[in-house]
C-alpha cells in the first residue's frame, strides 16, 4: 500500500511539475481550476494507459478528477488521450516516448 501511495504521488508530482513539453510557449491558466484539473487528469490517464500499461477500467478508477472529467477519448493507435469538462474546458495528451512519457498539446 505504501509503495502505491508513493507512485501515485510520484507520477502526480510530475503530472503537476510539468514535464517536458514540445510546445515553445508555456500553458497558462487564467486561474481556472476546472481547465487545470482536466489538463491533469488528460495526462494522468496518458501516463495511466501508455507508461504504466494499464487498461482504461483500472485508469478510470485510479485517475479521479473534481469537477468530474465528463467525457474521455481514447486513441491507442496515436497513443492520445482528450478530455473535456462542462464541454468548455479541454485536453489532449500524447505520449512521446519512454524517456518523456506523456506531455500536455
Amino acid at each position: 500500500m505504501k509503495t502505491l501511495r508513493i507512485l501515485l504521488l510520484t507520477v502526480a508530482g510530475l503530472a503537476l511539475g510539468g514535464c517536458a513539453s514540445d510546445a515553445t510557449e508555456p500553458h497558462t491558466y487564467a486561474n481556472s481550476d476546472e481547465q487545470l484539473a482536466t489538463g491533469n487528469a488528460t495526462k494522468m490517464t496518458c501516463s495511466c494507459l501508455f507508461v504504466m500499461n494499464m487498461d482504461e477500467a483500472y485508469c478510470s478508477e485510479w485517475v479521479k478528477a473534481r469537477p468530474a472529467i465528463v467525457r474521455f477519448s481514447v486513441d491507442r493507435k496515436a497513443k492520445t488521450v482528450e478530455a473535456s469538462t462542462f464541454i468548455v474546458w479541454t485536453a489532449r495528451a500524447h505520449w512521446v516516448d519512454e524517456k518523456r512519457g506523456c506531455v500536455l498539446e
